[in-house]
């Protein structure tokens, strides 16, 4: 890998840790105000609203600028977001302000990927951003949980700045504190990504003319006999790991009577476990081997069910293991492919906006039913149960589609499988055996500035 790709590698590792470690704290600043439990689960929605609100126009603000800076100007507006939690803003609204960096963030940081490398390591590069990815995870939440727990906070409490008062007087507010200055390292981290040799494309004069542009590019991403595939199942698998964090902390109070701090320790668990998945899965599958793993999408949803059976810490934590596991070795491959087709349709910036806009529709929705069925009076243990239903009947339908186009469309299928399998480029300028119109109109661009 080169060099550069790991200075992209430690700016997600810091950004994607303060994500984690503030989703513990907002879960902890609402319990400590006597929050209904609806508006806990409601924080996973939230912070999901601005990916799909905003998805026709990040992807292309991610092809207009240097990723570097999109992803420098996506971890301030992170920042503004903590500064309003800490002022008084509502947890949700500042949240979902957090989710609006992170909606501008996530097609740079996937996009550069496609830039910077051959299409052949993008599984491996995979491999690599959701392992780290996922050790993020598994430090924040526990990083967060230690920030609000009884041995950090009265120490970050007792520590005042000379002549600067200060409103942070709960261990919430102090654990949002020491965040901001994670997301600070981020951005440091983000003025030392350097600028590929990629072609901008400019946003255009009228913001709303890329409405029909999303829309044209997510209905090319669909029709595709391979790209639906792995976007419906990378949709589904990121709703679940979503919507997860908060379910393992609802499920550890109601089985274990764990508070959020001990709670937090068995989130890093589920992550530990996808970490290992993501890790074999780089370095046993292949960019084409996407189609393969969709059955594990399957035992995600029945495993999930099987938590309400489990009231003991010791067998939690192997499970909580194995859980991960199955998600991680699921969702290196499929979205290497998805990542590959979207390159090779539209670019790397709209395809990372669509794909995002559909993971994290699924995000909202499955967290919104989760929020709902709590705020109806559901218990936990009946709303985990409808939750794995829902993942794995989804899954098998996934499923029999795929294996329907493989007997219908078996010969494009084969194709698009032979130039995942060939492709060494890194990123096609071709759909079939002509030019893409978007990749025609950056060469155009390109050109002309190369010429002025």
């Amino acid at each position: 890998m080169k060099r550069s790709f790991f200075t992209i590698m430690l700016a997600q590792f810091f950004s994607s840790l303060a994500d984690n470690a503030l989703f513990v704290a907002a879960v902890q600043l609402l319990r400590s105000s006597k929050a209904p439990e609806w508006q806990q689960a409601a924080l996973v929605p939230m912070f999901a609203l601005f990916y799909v609100i905003l998805a026709p126009f990040v992807g292309a603000f991610a092809d207009s600028r240097p990723k570097g800076q999109v992803m420098l100007i996506s971890n301030f507006i992170k920042v503004i977001g903590c500064l309003m939690m800490l002022f008084g803003t509502h947890p949700l609204l500042a949240y979902a302000i957090v989710g609006l960096g992170a909606a501008a963030y996530s097609p740079a940081k996937y996009g550069i990927l496609t830039e910077l490398l051959p299409a052949q390591q993008l599984v491996k590069a995979n491999g690599w951003i959701e392992g780290l990815t996922i050790a993020s995870i598994i430090l924040g939440v526990l990083l967060g949980g230690q920030l609000v727990g009884p041995m950090l906070a009265p120490m970050l409490l007792s520590f005042d700045l000379p002549l600067i008062g200060t409103s942070v007087d709960t261990p919430p507010e102090a654990a949002i504190s020491v965040l901001i200055f994670v997301y600070l390292l981020a951005a440091w981290f983000n003025t030392h990504i350097p600028r590929t040799d990629a072609v901008l494309c400019p946003m255009p004069r009228q913001i709303f003319d890329l409405l029909p542009d999303f829309w044209t590019c997510n209905a090319r991403l669909w029709r595709d006999k391979l790209g639906q595939i792995s976007l419906a199942a990378t949709t589904l698998i990121w709703g679940v790991a979503g919507n997860l964090r908060f379910i393992v902390l609802a499920w550890a109070a109601a089985a274990l009577g764990y508070s959020v701090t001990q709670a937090s320790a068995l989130q890093g668990v589920v992550a530990i476990g996808m970490a290992i998945g993501a890790v074999v899965a780089s370095m046993r599958m292949r960019l084409e081997d996407g189609p393969r793993v969709i059955t594990l999408g399957i035992g995600m949803g029945l495993l999930i069910i099987l938590l309400i059976f489990i009231n003991n810490v010791w067998v939690a934590a192997p499970f909580l293991i194995m859980l991960g596991a199955l998600g991680g070795f699921l969702v290196v491959p499929m979205n290497a492919l998805l990542q590959h087709r979207g390159h090779n349709l539209m670019g790397a910036g709209r395809s990372i906006a669509v794909q995002n806009f559909n993971e994290q529709a699924a995000i909202l929705m499955l967290g919104a039913g989760y929020s709902l069925s709590t705020g109806l009076g559901l218990p936990t243990f009946g709303a985990i149960t409808a939750f794995g239903l829902v993942i794995a009947g989804f899954m098998t339908l996934i499923k029999r589609w795929h294996a329907r186009n493989c007997v219908q469309f078996g010969p494009e299928v084969e194709h698009l499988l032979s130039i995942a399998r060939n492709d060494k480029r890194h990123g096609s300028e071709f759909v079939g055996d002509q030019p893409h119109p978007y990749r025609r109109a950056a060469d155009t661009i390109g050109s002309r500035q190369r010429r002025d």
